[in-house]
C-alpha cells in the first residue's frame, strides 16, 4: 500500500457529491427557506443511487401526521437486485429531519399555503441528503418575467464584452 491511498479514496468521494438535481423547481416555484433532510432508504435503493438511477424532477413532499414524506421521486431498481421483494420505484419515503424544523415546515405549510420541494441529493459523509425548500408557486406571469431577466442579463454581458474589445 501507497501512502496516497487515502487521498484518493478521499478525492474519488467527493468528486461526485451531487446525485440529481431538480432544476425545475427553481423555474416553477420561489425558494424561500432551503433544508437538509435525510432519506429513509432501503438497502437497493441505496445501490441504485449509487449506479445513477436516481430522479427527483417529479418529486413533492407532504406532511402526514406530523411527519414529512417524500412521494414522486423515482429510484428505479437495478436490473441484477433480488427477486426476493417487489421493488417499488415510486414509493413515498420518509424524511428526516430535526423536531423543530419539522415543526416549521408544518406551519408554513398548513397555514401560509407553501409546498415543499426537493432541490437537490447528494452525498454527505456517505449518507444520501436530501436538499428539501420552502417554495411558493409561481404564475405564468412571474415565469415569463424571469425568463425576460435572464435574456436581458445574457445580451447586457454580450454588450459589454464586445465593449471591452473595441477599447
Amino acid at each position: 500500500m501507497s501512502k496516497n491511498d487515502g487521498k484518493d479514496k478521499a478525492k474519488n468521494a467527493t468528486a461526485n457529491k451531487t446525485i440529481a438535481l431538480n432544476k425545475r423547481a427553481r423555474h416553477e416555484y420561489h425558494i424561500e427557506e432551503r433544508f437538509e433532510a435525510g432519506l429513509a432508504l432501503q438497502g437497493w435503493e441505496v445501490k441504485s443511487i449509487r449506479a445513477g438511477r436516481g430522479n427527483i424532477v417529479d418529486a413533492y413532499a407532504y406532511v402526514k401526521q406530523g411527519e414529512i414524506f417524500l412521494i414522486g421521486a423515482q429510484i428505479t431498481p437495478l436490473i441484477q437486485a433480488s427477486s426476493h421483494f417487489v421493488a417499488v420505484d415510486r414509493r413515498e419515503r420518509k424524511l428526516l429531519l430535526h423536531r423543530s424544523e419539522i415543526d416549521k415546515l408544518v406551519g408554513k405549510v398548513e397555514r401560509d399555503g407553501y409546498t415543499i420541494v426537493p432541490t437537490a441529493m447528494y452525498w454527505s459523509k456517505n449518507k444520501i441528503k436530501l436538499e428539501v425548500a420552502l417554495a411558493k408557486g409561481k404564475q405564468d406571469h412571474d415565469k415569463r418575467d424571469a425568463a425576460k431577466d435572464r435574456e436581458w442579463a445574457i445580451e447586457k454581458s454580450r454588450v459589454m464584452r464586445r465593449g471591452n474589445r473595441d477599447a
